[in-house]
């Protein structure tokens, strides 16, 4: 004991207590450098405006392969094709949620009405609809810190009954065209004046819509006018933090156009770091939620634009009242990028696939080839130039309304391009792809490789196998199919039309994408008609890594 005391006195106790703090400091250092390489993943609640798979879980998978955690209702809360969501049920979720959220990106077509669909459809009073805007007021104020990105559609105004599928008032179905031509001449008299023969041909078309169906039809835009005229002063009172209303299935002259007009002169003021217009609403989920994700990283990215041969940029495609180069720069924008010309300096391309003499058709036409036209090779020849230069490559394909351009697809898959790109979409209208497209492709410069290539197979499934081929396909057989159904309510159909697609995408991976080695196909139809499908696939994942992903280095 003695030796023990003797040694204990001998120590030099200041050397020892600084060789303990200076341990102690470097081991807090070491752990805050290690807590700095590695940050909290960032929280987004995303409330879709429906349960399609495009608005709900194919935006949530583009999202999280961004590196954020997504949090989404429970599917019970949301819209379907028949049955609205729960618009008091959404709000509570997003109020029991927010606590560890970073930024919640919000339908307000589910907020207020229950669903995109239910909007057109519902039969809530003014006064609830508006009251129902207050529940945005009640997110800032107990969670004031939380950024609120909302997205809104003005509403559409589809030009026939075929065009409105289900999805508007029973009545549209009968009285859907002359509804449309009346307000689109109706429109055309505020813009540019009618002429007499106009003017006569307004009047008619009035009298041949009972006065029922057109003063439902206008009621039921003014409580949705009304809404988005106070989302815009929410955004204007810094309660909402972004504000994108959105076009829906729209043209030059029509109800829609009108709105938009108005909309814009009540916005007057309004700074576009918070607030804008655009064309199509499917796509705003993901461009919100690419819009948080570069706030997050305080990035801003440099886009640069090209348009095929002909009248590119000045097309105005099906489905927009505007040159689909004014909707490109707003969708970079929105998402809180650049516009430039500068290639050099870009940070992204976007390439957009638009037809010589300025027309869009529809996907499911003979038009639709497997053929080249006429500036096909010349299109594809920049996009090779442009990955050969080594900036990131986003495709917009809109030839062709409501699915991929065949020749540009094909052209792509032979000349080894399709896992080459950034980023591609070429389903529904113009916008909704071009949307896509730019969001994907800017949250992509951040991914991994393997990661952007199975959203871009997503893609090419669903825009390029399915929607331009295997769902016309399917339509022109159902009628040799037993049971009663169309494709707009499959009905008895469904089964044969599931065992149809699903050997057809087959046969499809097997021709064209022979080197992903498909073992099977799985296709369902979520809303019970022909227009979305749920595709999934299952393959060999040895032969999957190897082949697939090793095979598209640059």
């Amino acid at each position: 004991m003695n030796i023990f005391l003797s040694v204990l006195n001998r120590l030099d106790w200041k050397k020892i207590l600084a060789a303990i703090m200076i341990g102690f400091f470097s081991a807090n250092i070491q752990a805050a450098t290690v807590s700095a390489k590695k940050p909290k993943e960032k929280v987004i609640l995303y409330v879709p405006h429906d349960n399609r798979p495009i608005s709900d879980k194919q935006t949530v998978e583009v999202a999280q392969k961004a590196n954020v955690i997504i949090k989404v209702p429970p599917e019970q809360l949301l819209g379907n094709r028949t049955e609205p969501g729960d618009p008091d049920g959404l709000f509570k979720w997003v109020m029991d949620n927010a606590e560890d959220a970073d930024a919640a990106v919000v339908s307000s077509d589910s907020f207020l009405y229950g669903s995109l669909v239910a909007s057109r459809k519902h039969d809530f009073a003014k006064n609830t609809i508006l009251q129902r805007t207050n529940n945005f007021i009640e997110i800032h104020k107990k969670y004031p810190k939380l950024p609120l990105y909302v997205f809104s559609s003005i509403m559409r105004t589809p030009k026939n009954a075929a065009a409105s599928g289900t999805e508007e008032p029973e009545y549209y179905q009968t009285y859907g065209a002359d509804i449309f031509q009346y307000t689109a001449l109706l429109d055309k008299d505020i813009s540019t004046g009618l002429s007499g023969d106009e003017l006569n041909k307004m009047m008619d078309l009035r009298q041949r819509i009972p006065s029922s169906v057109i003063g439902d039809w206008l009621d039921q835009r003014q409580k949705n006018f009304q809404a988005n005229r106070v989302l815009i002063e929410l955004a204007r009172n810094d309660i909402v933090s972004y504000l994108a209303l959105g076009c829906d299935d729209n043209a030059p002259y029509s109800q829609t156009h009108n709105e938009r007009v108005m909309l814009e002169k009540s916005a007057q003021g309004l700074s576009t770091d918070r607030f804008s217009i655009v064309e199509g609403v499917d796509e705003l989920g993901l461009l919100l939620i690419t819009r948080a994700i570069n706030k997050f990283n305080n990035y801003q990215p440099l886009i640069a634009i090209s348009y095929a041969n002909g009248y590119g940029g000045a097309t105005i495609p099906s489905y927009s009242d505007e040159p689909i180069d004014n909707s490109v720069r707003s969708e970079i924008c929105l998402v809180g990028g650049i516009p430039t010309a500068s290639i050099e300096k870009a940070a992204m391309i976007v390439l957009v696939n638009t037809n010589v003499s300025g027309w869009t058709y529809e996907a499911g036409e003979a038009a639709n080839s497997p053929y080249p036209r006429a500036n096909t090779e010349s299109f594809v020849d920049k996009i090779d130039q442009y990955i050969n230069m080594d900036i990131p490559v986003a495709v917009g394909d809109i030839a062709y309304a409501n699915g991929a351009d065949n020749a540009l697809m094909r052209l792509l898959a032979k000349r080894h391009l399709l896992f080459k790109l950034n980023s591609y979409a070429g389903w529904n209208t113009a916008t909704n792809s071009t949307g896509w497209s730019i969001g994907q492709g800017i949250l992509s410069l951040h991914m991994k490789p393997e990661d952007k290539n199975k959203l871009l197979l997503m893609r090419y499934v669903d825009d390029w196998l399915y929607q331009a081929n295997v769902r016309q396909t399917v339509a022109r057989a159902l009628n040799i199919f037993p049971g009663q159904g169309t494709k707009l309510l499959l009905g008895d159909k469904i089964e044969p039309a599931q065992i149809d697609a699903q050997q057809m995408a087959q046969e499809f991976f097997n021709e064209q994408l022979p080197f992903l080695q498909i073992r099977a196909v799985k296709v369902d139809f979520p809303w019970d008609r022909l227009f979305e499908a749920d595709i999934q696939i299952s393959r060999n994942p040895d032969e999957y890594e190897k082949r697939f992903f090793n095979s598209y280095k640059k």
